[in-house]
């Protein structure tokens, strides 16, 4: 048998391991954390048990939805609710909490007229009841107007903080007081419709990005670039350009992605089987659906890794494929030893958008225990793309020459290299459903060789445990207590840090049978030990992701 063959089965590996996941039985109903909830927009001093450490300064931040029903209408998917912007101040040992509804011209109108008045990912704005049958009946041949709901993330821009969707709309975050202060439309400075939430960060603050573009000769995926400073304090993304288009191998049948991977040289986009049918999606008001209805999975179609060089836009001609999978988010991509190393995490099903209705998230038990047993769970993997394919390098044999990786790479045309992953945990990760929301000491490690990383383990529809992987061993370690779902971690070194590990885990802890039981959750990240919690008597809707903004000392 040929090394080759060896490696395949290797990688390949993890499929027959899926039979050791358990189904899971009994499950908590997490109905309360999909509810609508107050804000607190007066800082409000929480109660620390334990130590929080002292050198901790800065606010940390969570975004995501608050509200889920304006008067008798209510949203149908979690992606849908109104942002609720969270604010952790640490300082000297003590935390304050506070949060806002963002003040969109979304939830400024819906509030106004207590009904859903702006369409979102997952919900159909209907017609205004109070126009008449001929007004209602035109309205639905409209351009659908995009969202202004910035739910995801948190992210920076040339030093300022917004609040980000996917559609072309950012708001500016003032951090004192959780107020928006600046609507930014990113279409305002380049050829885009739209930018992810999750931009990528050099070491001197210029900013990647990715975001589509659409016209008469259909859809382009195009890379962003951002520079690190502003000319002048008012400017926003002034001296943003696109780096570099890409065409979709199929222009009305575009990827959708929500995320894209970024090492020393190269910005990598994942072109993956999540379609999006653009004519469904222009229609949908005049069919009467949701644009989330236009988003389909196509296991027929394999994942395609493009690349980019990231100095000179040049788009690397060898394309990456691999069997089809989704994934939401990478978790590091590093150069070493010719070839580009890929991490992120991959579901072997598309099917994971249209799993978070609302109406899924808010089920109780046999139903619940059924619909979570029954969805593709992600886990973490490696692919390694060989940098220097030539007309020279031979044919159907593996490129990857890492002693210490099992995943392949195969030349099978003079344009084409077909990878097969390889997992990167050990059998204990099923017991914990697999993770997601992965992070990393992103200052010292992003686009480097690394050791650990971060996310959360997934025994319920939301995150139920805090994880760290060791890549050198493919351990974990693990923080968990039952009926207490924690959020993305978030890594904070440690300002005397030598080692990789050396600082602290943050996560908002929520739980649902305990009313006002919030708390921010303090890790070692070294040893994975409880420093301390702060506790916040508020409820908390469960949130998607956020940033940690330091403090000058």
């Amino acid at each position: 048998m040929s090394p080759i063959t060896d490696k395949s089965k290797l990688a390949d590996g993890g499929k027959a391991k899926k039979g050791l996941m358990k189904p899971q039985a009994g499950l908590e109903s997490i109905a309360p954390l999909i509810c609508t909830v107050e804000e607190t927009p007066e800082p409000m001093v929480t109660t620390v048990h334990g130590a929080i450490p002292s050198w901790i300064n800065g606010n940390f931040l969570r975004n995501g939805p608050g509200r889920f029903e304006f008067g008798n209408t209510h949203y149908n998917h979690w992606f849908d609710g109104m942002a609720m912007l969270h604010r952790f101040k640490i300082q000297k040992g003590q935390v304050t909490y506070m949060s806002r509804f963002l003040q969109s011209d979304t939830y400024r109108r819906n509030r106004e007229r207590d009904r859903i008045m702006i369409s979102e990912f997952g919900t159909l704005a209907m017609p205004d009841p109070c126009k008449n049958f001929f007004q209602r009946f035109l309205s639905r041949f409209e351009m659908m107007e995009p969202t202004d709901n910035a739910s995801v993330n948190f992210v920076k821009y040339e030093g300022d903080y917004y609040v980000s969707t996917e559609t072309n709309f950012m708001h500016k975050v003032n951090l004192d007081n959780m107020e928006s202060s600046e609507k930014v439309d990113w279409s305002k400075f380049i050829a885009v419709n739209g930018a992810t939430a999750h931009p990528h960060y050099d070491p001197d603050g210029t900013t990647y990005n990715m975001g589509n573009s659409y016209g008469s000769k259909g859809a382009l995926y195009n890379i962003i670039v951002v520079p690190p400073e502003k000319a002048e304090s008012k400017d926003t993304l002034h001296g943003a350009k696109v780096l570099c288009s890409l065409a979709p191998t199929n222009k009305s049948h575009p990827s959708y992605y929500h995320s894209f991977g970024m090492s020393e040289n190269y910005v990598v986009f994942i072109e993956q089987p999540i379609k999006m049918d653009l004519l469904k999606i222009v229609t949908c008001k005049l069919r009467g659906t949701a644009l989330s209805k236009g988003i389909y999975w196509d296991p027929k179609q394999e994942t395609v890794f493009h690349l980019v060089n990231k100095h000179t836009g040049e788009v690397v001609p060898v394309k990456y494929h691999a069997k089809a999978f989704s994934t939401f988010h990478q978790i590091n991509a590093f150069e070493e030893d010719g070839f580009l190393v890929l991490d992120m995490c991959c579901s072997d099903g598309g099917e994971v958008i249209n799993n978070y209705l609302i109406q899924n998230l808010r089920k109780s038990g046999k139903a619940l225990d059924e619909f979570y047993n029954s969805i593709e769970k992600a886990f973490p993997r490696r692919f390694v793309l060989p940098l220097n394919v030539t007309s020279e390098t031979p044919m159907g044999q593996n490129l990857n020459t890492r002693a210490s990786s099992e995943a392949t790479c195969v030349k099978i045309s003079p344009e084409k290299v077909f990878c097969q992953h390889e997992d990167l945990h050990g059998d204990d990760l099923y017991d914990f459903g697999g993770l997601e929301f992965p992070q990393i000491n992103y200052s010292r490690v992003n686009t480097r060789s690394y050791r650990y990383f971060y996310g959360c383990g997934f025994r319920h529809l939301v995150g139920d445990s805090l994880l760290k992987m060791d890549l050198k061993d493919k351990t974990l370690k693990a923080w968990h207590q039952k009926g207490f779902y924690p959020s993305e971690p978030v890594f904070i070194a440690s300002p005397d840090a030598v080692e990789e590990d050396d600082g602290v885990i943050l996560s908002v802890v929520l739980t649902p049978s305990q009313d006002k039981g919030t708390f921010l959750l303090i890790l070692d990240a070294k040893t994975f030990v409880e420093l301390g919690r702060a506790g916040v008597p508020v409820n908390m809707a469960y949130g998607f992701h956020g940033a940690f903004a330091a403090s000058e000392q």
